[in-house]
Order: C-alpha cells, then sequence, then structure tokens
C-alpha cells in the first residue's frame, strides 16, 4: 500500500472570505487642527461641525495628538478649582497627544477588532509615512457589515 500524505495548507490562504479595505470607508473629509490654535477656537470647531475628535496635524499632515471633547471638559476644572485663565491655552495644551491609529492597508475585519477592544469611537487612517488619510468610524464599519453579502460568511 503506498501512501502519499497531502500537503499543508496554508493557513494565510484558507482564510473564508476577503474584506474591504477600510479606505474603501473611511471619511476623507475630515476637520483638523493645528497645535497652535486656541483652545477657545478649537471648541468652536467642535461645536460648529458637530463632532467630538478631532485629529490635531503638524505642517506635513502628521498626527500630533486628538483633542475630544472630554479634552475640552478640563478647562472648567482648570478655570474653577485651580484659578487659571484660559483664554491664551492652546490645543497643544489639551489635546492627547497618544493617538491609536489605523493603517490605510487594514481590511475591516481588523478595524472591528480594535473597536471591540478600545472605548475609541473612531480611528484616525494614516498611510505608510505616518500622514493622515481619512478617519474611520464605528458607523463607516456597520456600513461595510450591510454591504457584505450575508451568504459570504
Amino acid at each position: 500500500m503506498n501512501f502519499t500524505p497531502r500537503k499543508a495548507e496554508n493557513p494565510a490562504s484558507s482564510k473564508l472570505m476577503s474584506f474591504p479595505e477600510v479606505s474603501q470607508y473611511m471619511a476623507t473629509d475630515e476637520v483638523t487642527l493645528q497645535p497652535e490654535l486656541t483652545i477657545n477656537e478649537a471648541i468652536d470647531v467642535l461645536l460648529n461641525f458637530k463632532v467630538t475628535g478631532v485629529p490635531v496635524l503638524d505642517a506635513e499632515r502628521k498626527i500630533v495628538g486628538m483633542l475630544t471633547e472630554k479634552d475640552c471638559l478640563r478647562l472648567i476644572i482648570d478655570s474653577a478649582y485651580n484659578n487659571l485663565p484660559y483664554e491664551d491655552k492652546r490645543v497643544s495644551d489639551y489635546m492627547s497627544a497618544v493617538v491609536k491609529t489605523i493603517s490605510i492597508d487594514s481590511d475591516i475585519l481588523d478595524v472591528a477588532n480594535e473597536f471591540l477592544t478600545t472605548n475609541f469611537r473612531k480611528f484616525p487612517v494614516v498611510n505608510e509615512h505616518g500622514r493622515l488619510m481619512g478617519q474611520v468610524s464605528r458607523r463607516d464599519i456597520l456600513k461595510a457589515i450591510r454591504d457584505i453579502k450575508n451568504t459570504t460568511w
């Protein structure tokens, strides 16, 4: 009796389906801020555009931070408890300098996993040089889920 074993399958090639890239669903017309902008001007941007957070970019469009509504709430604490005026404060004084980003090459499965393992509502999407290309939100991933045919799961 002759027995020839089968070749082992490559686990990467046995993926049941491929998922669309995040670039197909991300928003590309997002509002951004500069670090030297006053915090009062930044609050106006958040309110006028009805957004909860905005990436802060340097001159090369690289992300240096994020400013969220929660970051801005520190203004009232600084003013009330520490008697600190905030009229001359800048975005760089209140922004979060550590920012979780998503690669432009990521697929929606990877992004969905990031949303499930963090508390963030949106992620900046960057290219290989760290430049902002857009942002992806939980809602964007829901749209992708809706677009995927149920028969491919």
